[in-house]
């Protein structure tokens, strides 16, 4: 049955009501924003007012709140016995941060996740199988609660290798499979590898997060492909927001903002808007996180927004699209001889060459111009390794305009990940 989506006007109109009454609930008793907002009337006429009164919060601003008020920050609208669970971040370029959330939160962040699994046709009857360890990252366990809410039988695939996950997921008929776009590539490897025929497999969808490759094209074609049946389902978020977008179902490589959840904006270095088609910084405000907010966030990652202002996307929603998805993010940004290079666009490349099993780039500031190193390990059935990396060479050369030299590396000799992939490396 089609679903009727909301307006633009419809849209704005929550919006604004639910951020009326965030800063209702949070001014009077969250000292952190009380202390940032503090000068300003927390009366808003209008979006528009909001985004131009207020001033951004940044990653750095929590970051410091967190040291200066240990171990969970100031961000705490509520007293700490009123909090029942608790995450961090990744951790992977800074010391992580704590974020705790109450029930009523942790429900919000769950209707959101439950949204992304409806656009991506998954629901009652569906056997979803969490291919990762979990622990405190905030993913994994929305979306396994959220799945059990939609009367889904969920499979953990904690503690157990890479074989032993791809056995479990088969014998048990999973449908589903979660986990990050180089782990379901990693799945794919140790199958061949054990002779294990994906093609038997019942997985229909993969929903991938945690890195951008699922609105990479050639990523996503070189999963399908290692998947044979199973269309891949994009959707992003982070533990300071939750689950933020999702793919759109009739345009993939674009992502949906859940607009219901989220005041979203999108700006330039100066902090202007940008215009549609442009590249820029997401900003989000989660309207339902009462307890733990966070009010203009620079998140960071780099898009180029799509408005459907008077006619919806093809898909009926009129939510801010993202297209190609989460681009990067800015702080990965890499200038070579005055080329802005995104990782995601090096993966783009390489994931065009089905003979790559992985990759590791290099980034080597020890003279006076930044240079890339890229080091390809070729599959075993790869007839001529040498003139692969000849073509791969030419190919980043075609894309970026500059000369990148690649090397191989021997069979199995480059990590593989379960997480967020790390294949970025800094030094000389």
């Amino acid at each position: 049955m089609a679903r009727d989506f909301p307006n633009r006007q419809a849209i704005e109109a929550r919006q604004l009501g639910q951020l009326r009454q965030l800063l209702g609930a949070i001014l009077p008793h969250n000292a952190f924003y009380q202390k940032k907002f503090a000068q300003l009337d927390p009366a808003v006429a209008s979006l528009e007012e909001f985004s131009r009164r207020f001033p951004f919060t940044t990653k750095e601003e929590l970051a410091g709140d967190h040291r200066a008020f240990p171990p969970y920050g100031s961000n705490l609208t509520y007293p700490p016995e009123r909090y029942t669970r608790f995450h961090q971040t990744s951790g992977t370029s800074r010391v992580p941060l704590r974020w705790l959330d109450t029930p009523e939160s942790w429900s919000w962040m769950l209707e959101n996740w439950k949204e992304v699994y409806r656009a991506a046709g998954v629901g009652a009857g569906d056997r979803i199988y969490f291919a990762f360890t979990f622990g405190p990252f905030i993913g994994f366990w929305l979306a396994f609660e959220a799945a059990q809410q939609l009367h889904c039988l969920c499979l953990p695939g904690g503690g157990l290798s890479s074989v032993g996950r791809l056995r479990a997921l088969r014998e048990n008929k999973a449908t589903v499979l979660c986990c990050t776009p180089s782990y379901a590539i990693r799945l794919a490897e140790v199958a061949a590898d054990d002779k294990i025929d994906l093609q038997t497999s019942a997985i229909r969808r993969i929903i991938v997060a945690g890195e951008a490759g699922g609105s990479i094209p050639a990523a996503r074609q070189r999963l399908e492909a290692l998947w044979p049946g199973a269309g891949v389902f994009d959707h992003h978020g982070m533990t300071e927001t939750g689950p933020v977008s999702h793919e759109c179902p009739s345009r993939p490589g674009m992502l949906h903002i859940m607009e219901s959840a989220f005041l979203a904006e999108v700006v330039g270095p100066g902090g202007a808007p940008v215009a549609a088609g442009e590249t820029g910084e997401l900003v989000l405000t989660s309207l339902g996180r009462t307890g733990s907010p966070v009010l203009r966030y620079r998140t960071g990652d780099a898009v180029r927004p799509v408005h459907f202002e008077d006619e919806p996307c093809a898909c009926g929603r009129h939510d801010l699209g993202l297209q190609g998805g989460i681009l990067g993010r800015t702080d990965e940004m890499v200038i070579v001889r005055g080329v802005n290079v995104y990782p995601t666009a090096v993966e783009e490349v390489v994931r065009g060459f089905a003979e790559v099993a992985e990759y590791q780039v290099r980034v080597d500031q020890s003279a006076s111009l930044t240079e890339l190193i890229l080091r390809i390990e070729p599959h075993s059935e790869c007839a001529d390794p040498a003139a692969l990396a000849g073509r791969v060479q030419a190919a980043l050369q075609a894309a970026f305009h500059l000369r990148v030299p690649v090397s191989l590396a021997s069979a199995g000799s480059l990590p593989r990940f379960e997480m967020k992939a790390k294949r970025w490396i800094c030094g000389d």
